[in-house]
């Protein structure tokens, strides 16, 4: 098992280049289920999770291609093809370490008129139940069964008809295996109270290029008019707009100047926003967003919230930016209730942050210093290595798959720019 070592202190300066969005990503991937015809993924993230989930595609007969790959490239371009379905179902051993694979149910229950698909797995920062993707897809017409850890879905015979469901609350999956599911129904079909992510409009970007005719994109209410068949079509992954926030957090972090070359500012708002009103300078391009810290840092009051608001992946990174801030913030964690668990090796390193529930209060600055410390999920590890990079001596960072699952190649990445950063084979 890798680590990381860190050693703190310098000042980050240049250009990192933004990977395709791992979030994207893993909902543009079964796409290539709706159709007979192959659909090229262009900047596709080289990380575990894509590997991991285009190994479950080969269990459904899918073919994947990757041409021209070279090693020092950061992405790929894939092309899958799923002529034919040789399977619906999605096996425990390959479902059970991603949440992501749940997507799978939607497009091979509208492709193939039955799914039978394990309960998912996933980083453990809280309950993440699936309940919303089986009403919605109940309310198209769905047969849902539940036995011995699977989903089981059966269409009517002539497939979906199509429905109309209103979300309870916001819920990012739930509405793209809907989607998905309702681009081949017979009918019409509306959703409402829909997430706005800038992922599913990516999502229904793709789906529109393949032949699918969809209403609403960007809004809450979504409505998709079935068509009998979906073409292939060659796309583009959307730029990460959480691997860009992250790493202009590690820049503000260290009082640094940085490129985040290809990344999207219209789709980082309140990220952009946030770091703004702490005391970052923030400036964005068609091409790019810059941001550079050449004055303290202020404390600043933030409240996770589902797009436009500020996105819970990005509040770990912020965080561990906020203990270098002049004063007191409130972070409140309203999407998952178990997303603290990076704090007490924040605390390990010298944070002063205490948490009660779901809101964390952040003093600062503080003083880092170097240790070991393990990441606990995705995020959380990347909240680590920030703190690492302001820190006094040098930062040991362990588990790091959790990191692979969505930072293309961090420690290259982060040396571009001067980190004094490394990845060592575990002792």
């Amino acid at each position: 098992m890798d680590k990381l070592i860190i050693r703190g202190g310098n000042r980050l300066s240049g250009t990192i280049p933004i990977s395709g969005a791992k979030n994207a990503a893993l909902t543009l991937i079964p796409c290539a289920l709706l159709t007979e015809e192959a659909v090229t993924l262009r900047n596709l993230p080289r990380l575990a999770d894509i590997d991991g989930f285009q190994h479950l595609m080969t269990q459904f007969g899918v073919s994947h291609t990757i041409p021209g790959k070279r090693p020092e490239d950061f992405g790929s371009n894939v092309t899958l093809s799923a002529t034919r379905i040789t399977s619906s179902v999605a096996p425990y051993d390959l479902v059970r370490k991603m949440r992501a694979s749940i997507l799978v149910l939607g497009p091979l229950l509208a492709r193939t008129g039955e799914a039978t698909v394990s309960l998912p797995g996933g980083c453990a920062i809280g309950n993440r139940p699936i309940d919303l993707h089986l009403k919605a897809l109940e309310a198209f017409g769905a047969h849902i069964e539940m036995a011995a850890g699977y989903v089981k879905a059966t269409a009517p015979d002539g497939g979906l008809p199509g429905g109309e469901f209103d979300f309870p609350v916001v819920s990012v999956g739930a509405t793209e295996n809907a989607v998905m599911a309702a681009v081949l129904c017979k009918g019409t079909s509306i959703l409402r109270n829909a997430a706005r992510e800038p992922e599913i409009v990516d999502l229904c970007n793709l789906l529109s290029a393949m032949g699918a005719e969809i209403e609403g994109v960007g809004t809450s209410e979504l409505t998709i008019h079935g068509v009998d068949r979906l073409h292939g079509a060659t796309y583009r992954v959307m730029p990460d707009r959480i691997e860009a926030g992250s790493y202009a957090c590690a820049a503000a972090i260290t009082g640094g100047e940085v490129r985040l070359e290809g990344a999207d500012g219209h789709d980082m708002g309140s990220t952009l926003h946030a770091l703004r009103n702490i005391g970052v300078e923030v400036e964005s391009d068609k091409k790019g967003v810059s941001v550079a810290a050449n004055g303290p840092l202020k404390a600043h009051n933030l409240t996770t919230a589902p797009f436009p608001g500020l996105a819970t992946d990005m509040q770990a990174q912020l965080m561990s930016l906020l203990t270098q801030a002049e004063g007191a913030s409130v972070l409140k964690e309203t999407i998952f209730e178990n997303r603290f668990m990076h704090v007490p090796e924040l605390a390990r390193m010298g944070a002063d942050i205490e948490t009660e529930g779901r809101t964390a209060i952040v003093r600062g600055p503080t003083q880092l210093t170097g240790a070991e410390v393990m990441a606990t999920d995705l995020r959380a590890s990347m909240s680590l290595v920030i703190a690492g990079l302001a820190a006094q001596g040098e930062t040991t960072v362990r588990r790091l798959y959790h990191l692979d699952r969505g930072y293309e190649r961090l420690e290259e990445k982060l040396q571009l720019v001067g980190a004094d950063i490394e990845r060592l084979g575990d002792d």
